[in-house]
């Protein structure tokens, strides 16, 4: 506690339900009373509406034993709330970075009397947002509440196991990293769990994992982690025709779907619970009994996070059960548990180069302030990296463009078209800087089941149009284009949902830990013997495709495939680097890359020796920049150099180079 009493920025590492909030809040709650803090003093952050409404009744608890109140505030807040906390404001507010931003810019809140008293921020699951844009967002807008209150605020980050603690806390404290005192708190590690516990199976499909599922653990509770929601309802279906009792938690269901789900599930005893990543944080679904992981997470970071959410009852272990789909989501399992069993965990690296948070911090601002000076950067988020030395450029662009206007006396205002692009529902699109796919609301009757992707309602169907979501099946009865709505009702034919999304690209350490397990090396947890022959078989069939030494060319004498098992990032920055023996046409992949069918030994070798130290960035088309939110206020080629230098791993790239080269002819086998 004496650090955070003392007014030390901190990172507070456990594992899940390890007491973090408790260890963030009970100090700053005593710091409450004995300075004497008055008004909205402490800030608490998550990335997700549902994990503040789990935390809020627990944390509202602690504050009324010293007499103080905490509120929520999100999106899903109702009116009535919001004019109550704006009327009298919580000591504790448990929100997100888009409701700050919101409650910055909003005509009703005057954010200096709101924010004054501001002394604290909890950020809880720091490493989720310092991983991509909603990070940069949130450290923006602290530097500017912080500015507002006219004092530093102490930042108190939450957090799992990660690979780079120092750099993560020094990342949360933004423009006071170099002043301001810190530490990082975390408890003696305990050793990995016991190799017993985690188990992966073969099962080569999803209607066989609901098959298994249905079978195993019976009057337990399992939760069943998958990548993709498609998966989700897929497997949800699956398992309800096999009458097991099953909820479902993904991103495209309603809140209050995904609200029933959880409680249900918390309820409940002998049942499954199918989830993507939504469940992965800390939102509380009561006492699980097994964590079932359809194939294999995006990292080990995420598998640590999952293994977590059992083992929590007394007498009881952690314990994970794996089922993979296919050979190839087989080797991305063992792999990535060939690569826990090192002690690797993934170093969180934020986003580089955020110049389009920048540029619409400068609109928020903007709308904040009325209007601001034209080089004020340095007096609202000081050293801040998001203000590089294209600010002035990016500023000026929003300026030649409209979506900034200049008086004569230097000073911005909101322009025309910002206006137009953003200004419809008091510019919501605009506080927030992760992209939404354009989802049609799905209703039965009055009730919101979710969103559908509008692919899904305008694909040619036979018959009628039936579509998954929630894992039961809908009939859609009506689809209302203008107002993206799409009516429903339950029938008993079969449907599938289908929604649009980039699978995250691997890492250069999980591509070559499965290089590793292609060569033989087998990860210290339970195989079954379908698993086991499942995993031979691929070694024996493409084994040849992975060399200890270095990297395999293969050819059939129609196609040549350069295996470099480095991650899509790695090999992206090498088919931009070798563009003169890479097939232009080739899609890019985590583990190899297809070169042009001329290319010889000698021709690679040649083009590999011409390589300088710097490589170039990724190739990036105009379809891609809607990766990149708010690319259209960024001039076009910092909006390209941005988003090339987000798809680029040279340092795996050049550990590729430096190895020796097999060429492997398919007549030789």
């Amino acid at each position: 506690m004496e650090p955070l009493i003392s007014g030390k920025d901190a990172l507070l590492l456990a594992p899940t339900a390890g007491g973090k909030t408790e260890a963030a809040v009970f100090p700053l709650l005593t710091s409450m009373i004995e300075y004497g803090w008055r008004g909205l003093s402490v800030l608490y952050v998550c990335p997700l509406r549902a994990l503040l409404n789990n935390l809020h009744p627990r944390v509202d608890g602690y504050a009324r034993w010293v007499g103080r109140a905490a509120g929520v505030w999100h999106g899903d807040t109702k009116p009535s709330q919001r004019r109550a906390m704006r009327a009298e404001r919580p000591d504790i507010l448990l929100t997100t970075p888009e409701s700050l931003e919101s409650l910055l810019v909003s005509p009703s809140v005057n954010p200096r009397e709101f924010f004054g008293d501001v002394q604290a921020v909890i950020v809880d699951e720091v490493h989720a947002f310092a991983g991509d844009d909603r990070g940069w967002h949130l450290l923006a807008v602290l530097e500017r509440i912080s500015r507002l209150a006219n004092r530093p605020i102490q930042r108190v980050g939450l957090s799992a196991t990660v690979g780079n603690p120092q750099e993560l806390l020094s990342w949360l404290q933004g423009a006071g990293a170099a002043t301001r005192p810190s530490v990082v708190v975390a408890p003696v590690a305990a050793g990995p769990p016991s190799p017993a516990q985690i188990e992966v199976d073969y099962v080569g499909s999803v209607q066989n994992a609901a098959t298994v599922i249905s079978a195993l653990h019976r009057g337990e509770k399992r939760l069943v982690f998958c990548e993709t929601r498609r998966r989700a309802e897929e497997l949800a279906l699956a398992l309800r025709s096999r009458t097991v009792t099953t909820f479902v938690s993904h991103s495209s269901l309603s809140a209050d779907e995904r609200r029933r789900a959880e409680q249900a599930f918390a309820e409940a005893r002998d049942c499954v619970i199918v989830a993507t990543s939504t469940l992965e944080l800390g939102i509380d679904v009561g006492d699980l009994d097994r964590v079932i992981q359809l194939d294999a997470p995006r990292s080990v970071a995420s598998f640590l996070q999952r293994l977590g959410r059992t083992g929590r009852r007394a007498g009881s272990e952690r314990n994970m059960l794996f089922l993979a789909t296919s050979a190839k989501n087989l080797l991305h399992a063992t792999g990535l548990l060939r690569l826990w069993n090192t002690g690797f965990v993934e170093p969180i690296s934020p986003p580089p180069a955020p110049r389009h948070i920048a540029a619409q911090q400068l609109l928020a601002l903007c709308l904040q302030e009325g209007r601001a000076g034209e080089t004020i950067w340095r007096e609202w988020w000081g050293d801040l990296p998001i203000f590089d030395e294209s600010a002035r450029d990016v500023a000026e662009w929003l300026v030649a463009n409209g979506h900034l206007e200049r008086d004569s006396s230097g000073m911005l205002f909101i322009g025309p078209e910002t206006e137009r692009r953003y200004g419809r529902r008091n510019f919501m699109e605009l506080l927030a800087v992760f992209t939404a796919a354009p989802e049609f609301t799905v209703l039965y009757g009055r009730q919101e089941v979710g969103g559908a992707d509008p692919l899904m309602l305008m694909r040619k169907v036979e018959g009628p149009r039936v579509l998954s979501l929630a894992g039961r099946p809908w009939r859609v009865t009506h689809i209302d284009w203008p107002h993206r709505r799409c009516f429903v009702e339950p029938t008993d034919i079969p449907g599938r949902s289908v929604w649009q999304g980039m699978t995250p690209p691997q890492s250069f350490e999980l591509s070559r830990a499965q290089r590793d397990v292609l060569l033989g090396a087998t990860p210290e947890v339970g195989l079954s013997k379908r698993a086991t022959e499942a995993l031979a078989k691929l070694r024996v069939e493409a084994g040849h495709r992975a060399w200890a030494d270095g990297t395999v060319v293969e050819s059939d004498g129609e196609n040549i495939v350069w295996w470099t098992w480095a991650g899509e990032r790695a090999n992206a920055t090498l088919a931009a680097a070798l563009p003169d023996v890479v097939d232009p046409d080739c899609d890019l992949d985590d583990h190899c890359i297809r070169l042009r069918d001329d290319v010889s030994r000698d021709r690679l070798r040649a083009a590999i020796d011409r390589l300088e130290d710097e490589l170039p960035r990724p190739v990036v088309v105009d379809e891609a920049l809607q990766q990149l939110k708010f690319a259209e206020m960024l001039p076009a080629k910092l909006a390209q150099d941005t988003l090339g230098l987000r798809l680029a791993d040279p340092g795996g790239a050049l550990a590729v180079v430096a190895e020796r080269i097999r060429w492997y002819h398919s007549s030789d086998s």
